[in-house]
């Protein structure tokens, strides 16, 4: 017997097991603590003067616009709050939709007067009706594999864009990677939007930090939280626009947050075609639970990770912006943290 061993079976019981435990929670954190490294060093590093707007941002915008609270006075405050930014599209929240795909009349009545007034009065912005529900078999909601309810989901895509609306934004969570129901709807109401032409987009979950994350999510947790690189390849081919919701990543500190988002930039541009306008989501909002630390994602934050990945993968590439979640909750700190480290940092830049 090794002196090694002579020395642990002199231990007593109560003191091996605290080494078998210390060695265990050891293993179990070496990743984790890797994981951490990576992510501090990718929100490493210096911003490119360039990594700005390209005039391609978004906004998503709440219910109110479409049912009657919003009045004429608050279309010119939205043209205010627009003003010599990038913003270019806006996605209004029309649904929810019915978990059989259809959508009832009575949740938009005011969107005409909407659609009408941005279009007379912020030329050159459109606006993008915004359709979700919360997804099978994860909840009870809309069946992405049911033809039936694909075949009202593409009806009422088209009811929609009668209004007057220059494109959909589709919304459904949790799509799993590798639904075949899901890039089914988007090819037949693509058909639809081509036709008119009007814009079709999507919001998308964050792309597997690790290859094959999003399988071991739903193994362990039947959450589908993750797309694999590849899946999210196959649906931004499918679409004019594609939003990146790159937030609620239970990072705990900035850096960290800004970290993870320079690299789901850098995974996103990887993938996404020249022709798809390519959205990384800014945290626009407030919420403290395990999965979003206020604190932590922020807008600047995000924004540096933005640039970072952007300067880095595809400094030159047009159509890329940033989208902001969600009007009714950012702050004027949000929007001047967009406008001055995103819409105006090439002007900075330059003093």
């Amino acid at each position: 017997m090794t002196r090694w061993g002579v020395r642990w079976r002199r231990w007593s019981r109560a003191r091996r097991i605290a080494v078998v435990l210390l060695i265990i929670v050891a293993i179990l954190l070496t990743p984790v603590a890797a994981a951490a490294v990576f992510l501090r060093l990718q929100d490493a590093g210096t911003l490119r003067g360039d990594a700005r707007t390209r005039g391609h941002d978004a906004v998503w915008l709440g219910h109110a616009w479409v049912d009657g609270r919003k009045s004429e006075a608050d279309i010119a405050q939205l043209g205010i709050l627009l003003a010599g930014t990038g913003i270019k599209d806006l996605y209004v929240h029309t649904g929810p939709l019915d978990n059989d795909g259809t959508l009832s009349p009575q949740l938009y009545p005011q969107a005409r007067w909407f659609l009408e007034a941005v279009h007379r009065t912020l030329p050159g912005i459109r606006v993008q009706a915004w359709l979700g529900d919360v997804l099978t078999p994860e909840f009870d909601g809309l069946n992405t594999d049911d033809p039936g309810t694909r075949d009202h989901v593409v009806t009422t895509s088209s009811q929609v864009l009668d209004l007057g609306f220059d494109g959909i934004h589709f919304d459904f969570e949790p799509v799993r990677s590798g639904s075949g129901g899901y890039i089914t709807i988007l090819d037949r109401v693509r058909s639809v939007t081509s036709a008119r032409p009007a814009l079709l987009s999507v919001s998308a979950p964050v792309i597997d930090p690790l290859p094959g994350l999003h399988s071991l999510g739903v193994a362990l947790f039947d959450h589908g939280k993750w797309w694999s690189q590849a899946y999210f390849a196959e649906v931004a081919r499918r679409v004019d626009q594609i939003a990146v919701m790159s937030y609620d990543t239970a990072m705990p500190t900035r850096a960290l947050y800004g970290g993870y988002v320079a690299q789901q930039t850098s995974l996103a541009l990887q993938v996404t075609p020249p022709g798809t306008d390519l959205l990384m989501g800014l945290p626009a909002f407030r919420a403290e639970n395990a999965a979003h630390h206020g604190a932590a994602e922020t807008v600047a934050a995000a924004l540096r990770g933005v640039r970072l990945g952007l300067g880095r993968t595809a400094h030159d590439r047009r159509t890329f912006g940033v989208a902001l979640y969600v009007d009714f909750a950012a702050t004027q700190q949000d929007w001047a943290d967009y406008r001055q480290d995103w819409a105006q940092c090439a002007a900075a830049a330059a003093r």
